[in-house]
């Protein structure tokens, strides 16, 4: 079991790394191809709205060719993007290998998971679904350092290619280790829940993005990429659910069952103020502290830290006292953080205590994201994981887009009512050749900046407060088998 979870770790922390590893170096990239940073931003977003399309077909994609094969594409195609994206000569052929990538690592992380799940069974689905929960909390913190090395001392390619061996040696791995999989050939592909959820998760997560980037969500093209985004999503919503669609592209009716639905609802929230107070974190050490993006990963080491020490104990809980009880107390220690850190807020903190805070903060995710997926998983049974593994990791990338969107939006208001403009005081400086604001306007300035960055923390914590709702209702005992957690209208549904 070990060697199977190693073998999804692998191809996990390749796909999510590579998300913040890339963040760091597209002012680099502008320069080097003499694009605007608006064009090269498509360099981050094309990656992202790959995965948001791909993810949706992972379910059926699993079922109809084995999930052994289908991981072992997704590698290979991931592995095929990051090397020619290394070997980009501008920034079209960039974006558009990215893209490659994208539609590899979408199907990853929810593959991955189905393989752990259905290998590792209801009785021991928390102690593997901790540990490739690590390169989802350790990704945004470990990839500005990395990212940070790469671009500054050795070339912006080498956060291409640096994906290259790592893939190969998962591919070999998995060739190896994993388990083959009977394909069901007679799988139907939901096409008009594609057509529907696909272009629909794109169009929402583009207008979420843009708007947040842009701080102004009444634009045009933001506005009619949302509304049509939430529209093609709550149309397949109500196509997933008709009574005679009896091979969905994604099971909705596993989200009847009270496990479920409590995992989805906490889930959301916790996202929602997880990544968003990701986003509020290195922006908070940059702009009001003046710490590079590479200081900046170093400073958010402590809450890797944290999340490494109680994932593994926190996963064994949950396989033995059940989810509930677990996911309460991480939140409770997640709370205790972000407020230990919010409170610290200033600019010119002590290091040591925003460290000790954000251990905390690491502590109680690390007991609280994957016991939560663990309470969805540990429920289903082995011919419904795909598809619920499909579903869960399409509410945390949606989640996580709505998340650092309301923060961002949030913190250039807070900005803005302080009188530090549109642009949130956070550019790079005055203009060349303009003097210097005296000592005593640059604090000013910086107090009113780290005002707004507390009051926004402050927001992220009451989000994250109320996940203790649909919290309360995962189940708090040792999931005995995994067809007995149904509710009393809804009977286990068997997928076709």
């Amino acid at each position: 079991m070990l060697a199977v979870a190693m073998v999804v770790v692998l191809g996990a922390i390749m796909s999510i790394l590579d998300v913040t590893v890339v963040n760091v170096a597209l002012k680099h990239l502008a320069q080097d191809f003499d694009a605007p940073l608006a064009t090269i931003q498509w360099v981050a977003t094309g990656y992202t709205l790959a995965l948001a399309t791909v993810i949706p077909v992972t379910g059926w994609a699993s079922s109809r060719f084995g999930t052994k094969r289908l991981y072992m594409i997704s590698i290979a195609l991931f592995v095929a993007g990051s090397a020619l994206a290394g070997m980009a000569w501008d920034d079209k052929s960039l974006i558009a290998f990215r893209v490659l990538q994208g539609l590899g690592g979408g199907m990853i992380m929810p593959a991955g998971m189905t393989i752990l799940t259905q290998a590792a069974g209801p009785q021991r689905v928390g102690q593997v679904m901790s540990i490739v929960g690590i390169p989802m909390l350790l990704g945004p913190i470990l990839g500005p350092i990395l990212g940070g090395w790469l671009v500054d001392d050795v070339s912006w390619r080498w956060i291409f290619y640096i994906n290259v061996p790592i893939g190969a040696v998962a591919l070999v791995m998995a060739a190896r280790i994993l388990k083959k999989d009977a394909p069901r050939s007679g799988e139907r592909l939901d096409v008009l829940g594609l057509l529907f959820l696909s272009p629909g998760l794109a169009a929402l997560i583009y207008g979420l993005a843009t708007g947040a980037e842009k701080q102004d969500f009444s634009r045009p093209n933001v506005l009619v990429a949302t509304v049509a985004g939430a529209l093609l999503v709550i149309a397949f919503v109500v196509h997933a659910l008709r009574k005679g669609n009896t091979s969905p592209l994604i099971d909705l009716r596993l989200f009847r069952r009270r496990s479920v639905a409590a995992a989805s609802g906490t889930m959301v929230l916790f996202a929602c103020a997880f990544f968003g107070a990701m986003l509020v974190l290195p922006l908070y050490y940059q702009s009001v502290l003046g710490k590079s993006a590479f200081a900046s990963g170093l400073l958010l080491a402590p809450q890797g830290l944290g999340a490494m020490l109680t994932m593994p104990v926190g996963g064994k809980l949950t396989d033995r006292i059940g989810a509930g009880k677990v996911v309460l107390v991480g939140l409770a220690v997640v709370v205790a953080g972000v407020a230990g850190f919010a409170a610290q807020i200033a600019p010119d903190p002590s290091f040591w205590g925003l460290g000790a805070a954000l251990f905390v903060m690491g502590m109680g995710m690390g007991m609280t994201m994957m016991p939560t997926m663990s309470a969805a998983m540990a429920t289903l049974q082995h011919d419904e994981v795909p598809r619920a593994s499909t579903g869960l990791n399409i509410i945390q990338q949606v989640a996580g887009s709505v998340g650092t969107a309301f923060i961002a939006v949030l913190l250039a208001t807070q900005l803005k009512d302080r009188g530090l403009g549109s642009g949130g005081g956070m550019s790079e400086g005055p203009p060349p050749g303009a003097p210097k604001p005296p000592p005593e306007v640059m604090a000013a300035i910086m107090q009113k900046m780290a005002d707004a960055f507390q009051t926004t923390y402050w927001w992220s914590l009451v989000l994250l407060a109320f996940a203790f709702l649909p919290a309360l209702m995962l189940p708090r005992k040792k999931q005995a088998a995994a067809s007995s957690d149904t509710t009393a209208d809804a009977p286990p549904v068997m997928m076709h």
